[in-house]
Order: C-alpha cells, then sequence, then structure tokens
C-alpha cells in the first residue's frame, strides 16, 4: 500500500510540472539527449531565471536530472531508479508529440542550437 502512495504522490508532482507548456517542450527536446541551460534557454525565449525556475520544477519530479561542467549546467532525462513513474510518462509523452508541429518545430530548432557555440549563446543571453 506505501509504494500504490508514493507512486500517487510522485504523479501528482509529475502532472504538475507537465502542466506548463515550457516544461512539457523541454522534456520534448530532452528526449533527444543532454542539454545545457543556455541551449535551454535559446528555445524557448525566456529569461534564464525562468529556465532556471522551470528545470528545478522538472527536477523536484524526479524529470530530468543536472550535472555540473565548469560554468555550465547540463540537463538530461532522468534515468535514476527513483524516477520509475517518470519515465514511465515520459515515453507515453514521447509517442504523444511524435506527430506535434510545436514539438517537431523545437527538435529542429534544436538542431541549429546545438551547432551553436554554447559561449556564444551565453554571452548573447547576458547582453539581453
Amino acid at each position: 500500500m506505501a509504494k500504490y502512495k508514493n507512486n500517487m504522490h510522485s504523479l501528482v508532482s509529475i502532472f504538475k510540472a507537465l502542466g506548463d507548456l515550457n516544461r512539457l517542450r523541454i522534456v520534448s527536446v530532452l528526449g533527444g539527449g543532454e542539454l545545457c541551460v543556455c541551449q535551454i534557454t535559446e528555445l524557448l525565449k525566456l529569461a534564464p531565471s525562468t529556465v532556471s525556475k522551470h528545470m528545478s520544477v522538472l527536477r523536484q519530479a524526479a524529470l530530468v536530472e543536472s550535472r555540473k561542467e565548469g560554468r555550465w549546467i547540463y540537463y538530461k532525462l532522468a534515468t535514476s531508479e527513483n524516477s520509475q513513474p517518470a519515465a514511465q510518462v515520459r515515453e507515453l509523452i514521447q509517442k504523444l508529440l511524435q506527430d506535434d508541429q510545436q514539438a517537431n518545430s523545437d527538435l529542429n530548432e534544436v538542431k541549429k542550437i546545438l551547432k551553436c557555440n554554447p559561449e556564444d549563446l551565453c554571452r548573447k543571453q547576458v547582453q539581453k
């Protein structure tokens, strides 16, 4: 019974996190691989502080994991054992969004962003 309760709470946290279009977009593009905050910021066209808040919500819901490398913070879809409900939800999201216009546009935009130097992206975002 305790496991059921934990899964219920996990699902509430996951669905609350995914109830925002920008966070759903982030989870969708991270299905393609790891991205740094500046790349996510460039995709969403939001302030870095807003993106950081979104990432914090996704991390608390066990949907993403982060790692720091020098001055860069990278995010990827969570793979830890604690994120099993999140993994199942992410799998469903990928299936449901495979033909979605916004999701496909985001994936194409990320391909362009990945060709940019992260230093240049960060510099550009600081100047705004």
